[in-house]
């Protein structure tokens, strides 16, 4: 992607754009999270809309990075939910504690 966003012309604009939907937007989708959805759309009409390349990488960047935060707090919102799972299974007890 980033061949993409430094050599910008029609034909890379659109094949970035796939790009992005097949692996940011789907991911958001599937997540349920309508607001990270928002947010990341925005960002990547604001990097497909820019034509000054050190600024449409400075996009792009922030783009990803944003990305790999809201991937993290998925995670963690999954890890979270299968530990309380896990407590709630055990009965309150920690495994060490089970006979």
């Amino acid at each position: 992607t980033d061949y993409l966003v430094s050599n910008w012309t029609p034909g890379n604009k659109a094949l970035l754009q796939m790009a992005v939907q097949s692996w940011m937007f789907s991911r958001l989708e599937n997540w349920g999270t309508t607001s990270w959805l928002e947010s990341m759309q925005t960002k990547v009409q604001d990097i497909l809309g820019e034509d000054d390349k050190e600024q449409r990488s400075s996009l792009f960047y922030e783009a990803c990075s944003a990305f790999a935060l809201y991937e993290t707090m998925a995670a963690t919102s999954i890890l979270e939910m299968a530990l309380w799972k896990g407590e709630i299974e055990s009965g309150g007890q920690a495994p060490a504690n089970r006979e």
